[in-house]
């Protein structure tokens, strides 16, 4: 059974699918596989530096995604033609990987973890989206202090994605993270039950 997870930029996304991944879900990591995919030297690597330049490669050669960040957040072009570069790359990677964890284990609940799931069109690959939410205005102040940013630009990255409103309405199932953690697990595990059942797998 596969399902996704996804969310707002700083709603909290991380912190549910840890929860998942110590109930017992494979998780398979759009974050991750897109650092895997630009690691030194390989093809996606090579796209980026001739798109971008050597601006946003760290003394070591790997990628400085702050730097990159930065370029893609003011420069809708840009962002495209990132996602243009990545996106194929990053849902092979992602595909294999969800394979290879069935193989090993054909009676398992997989999460793919993705918080661009439908600004990429890629719910046609799960059965039940879950939304990590909290309004957008716990989203600024959590962005601006976890990032040390100003409004203006913590406004500018959140706008960047669907709006978080938008994503509520059309999730299958709703986490909302704007509370405590021990409030976020008791609906993380509510949510497990309920994936459980629906899947006919038993505890995993």
């Amino acid at each position: 059974m596969r399902v996704g997870l996804t969310g707002g930029i700083a709603t909290g996304k991380s912190t549910v699918s840890r929860m998942l991944r110590n109930r017992g879900a494979a998780i398979v990591d759009a974050d991750q596989v897109a650092r895997e995919v630009v690691e030194p030297h390989t093809p996606g690597w090579r796209r980026i530096r001739e798109r971008f330049g050597d601006q946003i490669l760290l003394p070591d050669g790997f990628l400085d995604r702050k730097a990159l960040r930065n370029v893609v957040f003011r420069d809708a072009r840009a962002r495209r033609d990132l996602n243009e570069i990545l996106h194929p790359l990053i849902r092979e990677r992602m595909m294999e990987k969800a394979e290879m964890l069935e193989k090993e284990k054909p009676e398992r609940i997989i999460v793919f973890d993705i918080p661009l799931l439908y600004e990429s069109g890629l719910t046609r690959w799960v059965r039940k989206v879950i939304v990590v939410y909290v309004p957008e205005s716990v989203q600024i102040r959590r962005l601006m202090e976890r990032e040390g940013i100003g409004e203006e630009e913590a406004l500018r990255m959140i706008r960047a994605q669907i709006p978080i409103e938008e994503k509520k309405r059309m999730a299958d199932c709703l986490i909302d993270n704007s509370g405590s953690l021990e409030e976020t697990e008791r609906q993380v595990d509510q949510l497990w039950k309920c994936l459980i059942s629906e899947s006919g797998f038993g505890p995993q």
